[in-house]
């Protein structure tokens, strides 16, 4: 029986192979192009129109119900645009030069508060939580009421010292946790002259408050020589992974930070919160240069002049963006640090395309004075604040 199925076999394939076509004839590919990507093409390019009708914006923060809110500091406003740009409100805040919203919604603003002590006048720095929701159940700026303020140094002390009017809040950065406890505290960069402060840590520090606007403490960082609690100096920007959308923020107690310090070498870091047996640690993580995939790094020494603000992504992508006001640049790197954007897998090419652009000057691919940036859904948005407008760019990559 097995000698007879092996002869149907042989005698099938005789009679296969003798009907040409029978299978069908080989399809000629030649007429498929092959991908062709050019490094060169890779860039961010603009769209227009910019955003305008402002006078100074400071800031920008796309908030967590997916709407972006705008400093403008020379009106003292808070400005709240929809994606088209097209305006839902405004609030008049103190002083205000950055906000930052967290996922209740409430809005952060950091500005100033007027004040007499010891019959002297002060205008001291302070954090204002801004509540948009109605009693009716409307939700919008125009109508928010701030609810409750943070003012420097009142949130840790009673006393007051002159050298307490010239310390500063820059920036904000909400933290997001599977603790409902955890969830909405924030960290505040603060910046001041004093090397000790009623034993409240440095003037220059990143401090925590709790999600009711409780002072908790200053953050001192653990390095292989030890503990310092004057790591941070003269800090400005700050982000953590906690960004828009609600459903992809990231959580835990980890944050980038940058420095205006002229001296210090690396002025952007990324500091960890590692939770052990023997405790818990803030520490430094430097990530390894590895020029055989980017040409530059984030930690690469003296890299930036003035980086006074720093954002993430909050897609998968976790590009970090730097904004260096007195280069009038706006950088960009991969959320281990590497400056660029990978190249398409059909490219051939290995390394990160470098996309960082800008220059002093009013062209649409130039800056004046920019101060703070944000990415919603692939398009980049720079605060121009020396050409009153805010500047919205795309990645050609992105382009469908």
């Amino acid at each position: 029986m097995k000698i007879i199925n092996y002869i149907y076999a042989v005698l099938s394939l005789v009679f296969l192979n003798s009907c040409e076509g029978y299978l069908g004839t080989k399809t000629d590919l030649g007429f498929i192009e092959v991908p062709n990507y050019s490094v060169r093409d890779i860039a961010y390019v603009p769209i227009q129109p910019a955003f305008s009708g402002f006078v100074y914006p400071n800031d920008i923060c796309i908030g967590f119900d997916e709407l972006f809110y705008i400093v403008d500091a020379a009106t003292e406003q808070i400005v709240c645009l929809n994606e088209s740009g097209v305006e839902q409100g405004r609030l008049s805040v103190p002083g205000v030069k950055y906000v930052r919203q967290d996922r209740r919604f409430n809005l952060l603003a950091i500005g100033s508060f007027d004040t007499v002590i010891n019959s002297v006048a002060y205008n001291l720095s302070c954090i204002y939580r801004i509540n948009q929701l109605q009693p009716n159940g409307d939700y919008n700026l125009q109508n928010a009421l701030i609810i409750n303020k943070t003012i420097h140094p009142f949130y840790f002390k009673n006393t007051f010292s002159t050298s307490d009017a010239q310390v500063e809040f820059t920036q904000i950065a909400i933290l997001g946790n599977l603790n409902s406890e955890k969830n909405n505290r924030y960290y505040v960069s603060r910046s001041g002259p004093s090397e000790n402060n009623a034993n409240q840590g440095p003037d220059d520090a990143i401090i925590l408050f709790d999600n009711n606007d409780e002072f908790l403490s200053p953050i001192s960082v653990s390095t292989s020589s030890g503990l310092y609690t004057n790591y941070f100096k003269t800090p400005s920007g700050i982000v953590s992974f906690a960004q828009p959308p609600q459903y992809t923020a990231g959580t835990g107690d980890d944050f980038w930070f940058t420095s205006v310090d002229e001296d210090q070498a690396l002025q952007v870091q990324n500091i960890q919160f590692l939770e052990t047996d023997f405790g818990a640690d803030y520490i430094p993580n430097i990530y390894p240069r590895d020029t055989s995939l980017a040409l530059r790094s984030i930690n690469e020494p003296n890299r930036f002049k003035s980086p006074i603000s720093i954002t993430m992504a909050g897609d998968a992508s976790r590009y970090l963006f730097v904004v260096d006001s007195e280069k009038d640049s706006l950088y960009q790197f991969t959320a281990n640090g590497l400056e660029g954007i990978p190249p398409p897998p059909a490219s051939g090419e290995k390394k990160y395309v470098q996309v960082s652009f800008g220059g002093e000057g009013d062209g649409p691919m130039q800056f004046n004075q920019p101060r703070a940036a944000a990415f919603w859904k692939k398009i980049l948005y720079v605060v121009d604040a020396g050409n009153g407008r805010i500047s919205r760019f795309k990645c050609t990559l992105d382009f469908e």
